[in-house]
């Protein structure tokens, strides 16, 4: 898995019926874009993340918006 500051982290419910998870790569602190990564996830939280075989890293795009920290407007 190779990511860069800016991708999005999908992970995938592991059970139908749940939601998947979405966060927006902070740091990419592994060598050469490997894991871990530290994101924010939608939720406002972050945390550091060693993605499993359920998740999905995709390049960031200029349309792509940002995902903001929640905590921030408090």
């Amino acid at each position: 898995m190779h990511a860069t500051v800016g991708d999005r982290l999908h992970i995938h419910s592991r059970a139908v019926g749940l939601d998947e998870t979405i966060g927006e790569i902070l740091e990419v602190r592994g060598s050469e874009g490997a894991p871990p990564y530290l994101v924010r996830f939608s939720d406002g939280h972050e945390g550091l993340v060693y993605p499993g075989p359920d998740s999905l890293v995709e390049p960031r795009t200029s349309e792509s918006p940002r995902i903001k920290d929640s905590t921030s407007a408090r």
